[in-house]
C-alpha cells in the first residue's frame, strides 16, 4: 500500500489495472488487487438474480429502450440500468440456486400516464388479439400509442410492437410471424406513450399464453415424487393383501411390522412431498 500525492490532474479513483485508489481518512490510497476469495452464500445468490435478470431483458432491449427513455433522460443511469433495477428487485422468485421470473411482476415501464383497464389477450390462427378499455378517466388522450412486448422465454427472444395501435381503437392484432411462436410460452406486457412521446404509463401484465414449461427444480421433484409414490404403491398393495390374507397371527410378526412402518412413513412422506401432479 503507498500514499498518493495530488497531481496537477487531480487524484485517480477507483481501479487500474491491478491497482486500487481510493480515499481514507483524507489521504489518497492505492493497493493491488488481492485475489478474490471464495463467494459467500449470499454473493452467489446475487449472481444468480443478476443473471436471471439479465436473461429475461437481453431480449427487451428495443422495447425496453424506448419504455424506460424519459425516466432516464437527466440522470446517470440508461433505461437498460433502470430496467434492470426494477426487476432484480420486483419480478424474480423462489431462493438461490432456484431463482426464477414471477413473470405476473415484471415491470418494462413506469410513468404517470393513465394505463387502460380491462386487458384481455387471445390466440388467433397466425398471431395475437389484444384488446383493452379504450375509456379516459384522467390522464389520457384518444392519440396515445399503444406498445407491446410478447416474451418468448423458452426460446431467449421478444417480439416488440412500438407503435401497435391508439388507445382509442380498443383492440388490435399482432402478428408472429413463426409457427412455434403460436405454441411456445408467451407472455405479454403493453403500455401506452403520448403521441408526443413525453408521457408513458406503468406497464401492465396482459397474461400468458401456452403456459410455461417444468424448471430444472420441478423436473427433479416430479421424478422424485414418482419414485416414492412408485414404492408406495407397490407396498401398499402388499400391506393391504397380507391384512386381509391373514386375519389372525401374521399382523404380529416382525416382518409385518416392518411393512406397516414403512407403509407409514412413505403414506407421510408423500403427504409433505413437492412434485405432486396437479
Amino acid at each position: 500500500m503507498a500514499v498518493c500525492k495530488v497531481g496537477p490532474f487531480g487524484h485517480p479513483t477507483g481501479k487500474i489495472g491491478d491497482v486500487v485508489f481510493y480515499m481514507s481518512r483524507g489521504q489518497l490510497i492505492c493497493r493491488s488487487v488481492g485475489k478474490p476469495g471464495k463467494p459467500s452464500l449470499k454473493q452467489k445468490a446475487n449472481r444468480g438474480e443478476m443473471s436471471v435478470t439479465m436473461e429475461l431483458l437481453k431480449p427487451m432491449k428495443d422495447f425496453i429502450n424506448v419504455s424506460f427513455k424519459q425516466e432516464s433522460e437527466g440522470t446517470l443511469k440508461n433505461p437498460h440500468n433502470l430496467a434492470t433495477s426494477y426487476n432484480k428487485k420486483q419480478a424474480l422468485t423462489g431462493e438461490y440456486p432456484n431463482i426464477k421470473v414471477d413473470y405476473a411482476k415484471v415491470i418494462l415501464s413506469k410513468g404517470t400516464l393513465e394505463m387502460a383497464a380491462d386487458l384481455k389477450v387471445s390466440k388467433s390462427t397466425d398471431g395475437l388479439n389484444l384488446s383493452w378499455d379504450s375509456g379516459i378517466e384522467e390522464n389520457g388522450a384518444i392519440d396515445d400509442i399503444l406498445m407491446v412486448l410478447v416474451s418468448h422465454p423458452t426460446k431467449k427472444c421478444a417480439s416488440t410492437y412500438l407503435n401497435a395501435a391508439k388507445r382509442a381503437d380498443g383492440s388490435c392484432f399482432l402478428p408472429l410471424d413463426k409457427e412455434w411462436m403460436m405454441e411456445a410460452q408467451m407472455e405479454v406486457y403493453v403500455c401506452f406513450k403520448s403521441s408526443n412521446e413525453k408521457l408513458i404509463s406503468d406497464s401492465a401484465y396482459a397474461g400468458n399464453l401456452n403456459g410455461a414449461p417444468d424448471s430444472p427444480l420441478e423436473i427433479a421433484e416430479k421424478a422424485k415424487y414418482g419414485v416414492i409414490k412408485a414404492r408406495f404403491d407397490q407396498v401398499a398393495a402388499d400391506y393391504e393383501k397380507k391384512k386381509m390374507d391373514y386375519a389372525e397371527g401374521v399382523l404380529a410378526t416382525k416382518a409385518f411390522r416392518y411393512l406397516e412402518k414403512e407403509y407409514q412413513v412413505l403414506k407421510d412422506k408423500l403427504k409433505h412431498l413437492p412434485g405432486k401432479p396437479a
